[in-house]
């Protein structure tokens, strides 16, 4: 499964996977699942997040490797989601397919997904059947079998997600585009997915040594929400995935993106109903949570402009001015490689992308002339808590704000300190994100122009696509 793939049309999108709120005091009446974090080590390097709730009695397991697409190499883009698919291939003690089979015995689901900046994988099921899962996952991480035969017919899997996905998908093929357009030495110009030349050319020997080089208990976390003890977590973990050897972790080499000297600009021809437009600002990320200022600026600004319904490009450019049939802003502050600040949307009928380029910067401009008021932001921050609230609705989506700070390399203690951040980004500080970042030579540009589509071209899910 792919994560973090082409999804500009979100909200708040500066939040994704970055913060978590402090529910019990900024909704009190939401039913929030407050229960205490402990952390603990295991002798191999495996770092282990426990969160306990008790509301049911059920659990969710993950595991996440700090290994995904930025981490790749040209040749070999891809290697990171190929080797998520392989991971369901056996074991030395499990079949094919086993492990979901048990899984889904003990009436439990499992699958996973890659990212840019991780690979992660999870279970959610009774608590009371934890301790089988993480055997289950523990023997994986040391024993995969990757055999040849199993990988031929994979690769062929992926190959088909690939064309269901990004292929024949114009805004797919778009965003593919231009990110590759907007960096030039940094992987994240790389699709997760990887180029179809290199899904080609790829073989069983790649994903062996992608899953010899970053799986290891040392490169990953565990984590664990739900109806649970700490203390047996622990135990259960020194169990299984204490066995786990530790291994050598290859050095990561910085592959630093050069500074942009001027706008750049792509464009894409391909079958659709109507043109589209997304434009990307190189503009900072987060770094120090206590000290980077900005990029909460950013995040708040993204949600001035696109954070709710009535938001102002959704207001102006759809509702009042008719010059889009969607607009949208979107900023992600954590990650591990450098960060975009989107605009996008698809011109009205009678419009041009080039109308709804100059419609979207004079959006921008506005805030950063004439800034947003106390009344604006103050609704505008309501927006963002409330969008957060259902996060923490299940044991799932906890483990997954849990898990993607963490491996990006936040502390968990980080989340609830972003959030207070962003309480305090004053009106002075939109207003000057706006008139700072958004240089045009900073900028990236994509287009999409359409074509004819065929009423006869049929675009079903591959067979066997399931992770």
């Amino acid at each position: 499964m792919i994560k973090a793939g082409f999804k500009l049309r979100r909200h708040c999108v500066a939040f994704v996977g970055s913060v978590a709120l402090s529910m019990s005091m900024l909704m009190p009446t939401a039913q929030a699942a407050d229960g205490d974090v402990t952390e603990y080590k295991l002798n191999n390097g495996l770092r282990i997040v426990v969160k306990e709730d008790h509301r049911s009695p059920t659990v969710a397991h993950m595991v996440w490797y700090k290994a995904g697409s930025i981490d790749e190499y040209n040749g070999t883009t891809g290697v990171a989601h190929v080797l998520e698919h392989m991971m369901f291939k056996g074991t030395k003690n499990l079949k094919v397919g086993e492990f979901s089979q048990t899984v889904a015995a003990l009436g439990g689901r499992d699958n996973a997904f890659t990212s840019r900046d991780y690979t992660a994988y999870f279970q959610q099921l009774q608590a009371k059947d934890l301790g089988k899962v993480m055997a289950l996952e523990a023997d994986r991480m040391a024993n995969l079998v990757l055999s040849e035969s199993e990988f031929k017919k994979e690769i062929q899997v992926v190959m088909e997600e690939r064309r269901y996905r990004t292929d024949d998908q114009a805004q797919g093929k778009l965003y593919e585009a231009f990110m590759a357009t907007a960096f030039q030495a940094n992987p994240t110009r790389y699709p997760v997915i990887g180029w179809m030349s290199d899904l080609q050319a790829m073989t069983y020997k790649d994903a062996r040594k992608w899953y010899d080089t970053w799986y290891a208990p040392q490169n990953a976390v565990l984590v664990v929400v739900g109806d649970v003890q700490p203390a047996q977590v622990k135990t259960m973990a020194e169990k299984t995935y204490g066995k786990v050897k530790p291994k050598q972790l290859e050095e990561r080499k910085p592959q630093e993106e050069p500074k942009q000297e001027g706008i750049r600009r792509v464009q894409v021809k391909a079958p659709a109903e109507n043109p589209y437009l997304i434009m990307g600002f190189k503009v900072p990320k987060l770094n120090d949570v206590l000290k980077d200022r900005d990029a909460y600026s950013l995040a708040v600004l993204s949600a001035v402009l696109d954070g709710y319904s009535g938001a102002r490009l959704n207001r102006e450019l759809v509702q009042n001015q008719k010059v889009a049939l969607q607009a949208g802003a979107s900023y992600d502050m954590t990650g591990r490689g450098p960060s975009l600040f989107y605009l996008d949307g698809a011109p009205a009928a009678g419009q041009t992308v080039e109308n709804l380029e100059q419609a979207l910067l004079a959006q921008v401009k506005k805030v950063a002339d004439e800034g947003v008021s106390e009344a604006e932001l103050a609704r505008v921050k309501a927006q963002l808590i409330a969008s957060q609230v259902y996060k923490r609705d299940s044991v799932y989506g906890q483990a997954v704000e849990i898990g993607q700070n963490v491996t990006i390399g936040f502390e968990v203690g980080d989340i609830d300190r972003m959030i207070e951040q962003i309480k305090t980004v004053t009106p002075q500080e939109v207003q000057y994100a706006a008139q700072k970042f958004f240089d045009p030579d900073q900028l990236t540009v994509g287009a999409l122009y359409p074509l004819p589509i065929d009423p006869n071209k049929k675009n079903a899910p591959p067979k066997g696509l399931s992770h």
